[in-house]
């Protein structure tokens, strides 16, 4: 009877932290972060999508730079904007508008790599209505061979070890111990070219950079 009331405890204990933590969870989806990727300027301490308004990637389908004048900050994080409308846009309905993945690339978020900021030209694209961002314009080619796959892939990690954990101990980590599809640049560089090459690139180079919401 002792052993199966302290079991009971500590079930209650554990549903309790359970509990706390979720009463305490920022609001929007999990995949748009914390953790998030920012850098730094004169301006901003934690800036996201390095200064990029999030808003106009959505309304003029382009990494249009914010204004340092106009700023506001979400989530512990601070966001620019090239308008006073748009920032009023964003603070309406933030989420709509939030990268994936806490602003990290998404290429590397689909090996477990916290890594790598992105949103400007050739680094970003909105597909079925989210936005995502990209540590390069190789990066985004190389997620785009297999983008639904990728993506799968990218949830499960970002689930599973990034989200609630330091991402520098886990991009450590998995600079170390690869995930099981791991390919080195190189060899994903080779696969993009040779399908480029024979045109059977899901999304071919000079493609539109939003994706419909629907397929």
């Amino acid at each position: 009877m002792k052993r199966r009331h302290a079991l009971g405890l500590i079930t209650a204990s554990a549903a309790g932290l359970l509990t706390g933590c979720a009463s305490v969870a920022p609001a929007g989806r999990a995949d748009q972060g914390p953790p998030f990727r920012t850098t730094s300027d004169a301006a901003a301490s934690q800036l996201m999508l390095m200064g990029h308004d999030p808003v106009a990637y959505f309304t003029q389908n382009d990494a249009v730079p914010g204004n340092p004048a106009i700023q506001a900050d979400h989530l512990g994080v601070t966001w620019r904007f090239a308008s006073e409308a748009n920032k009023a846009t964003f603070l309406r309905e933030p989420t709509k508008y939030m990268p994936q993945f806490g602003g990290y690339c998404s290429n590397g978020i689909n090996y477990a790599v916290p890594w790598g900021a992105g949103g400007g030209p050739n680094t970003w694209r909105i597909y079925r209505g989210k936005l995502y961002v990209f540590g390069g314009q190789s990066s985004r080619d190389q997620f785009e061979m297999e983008t639904e796959l990728n993506l799968q892939r990218a949830h499960r990690y970002w689930d599973s070890e990034i989200v609630g954990s330091n991402p520098l101990w886990v991009r450590t980590k998995r600079l170390v111990l690869r995930v099981p599809h791991y390919k080195s640049d190189a060899a994903l560089q080779a696969e993009w070219e040779a399908k480029r090459a024979a045109g059977t690139l899901p999304v071919m180079p000079g493609g539109v950079q939003v994706v419909p919401a629907a397929p």
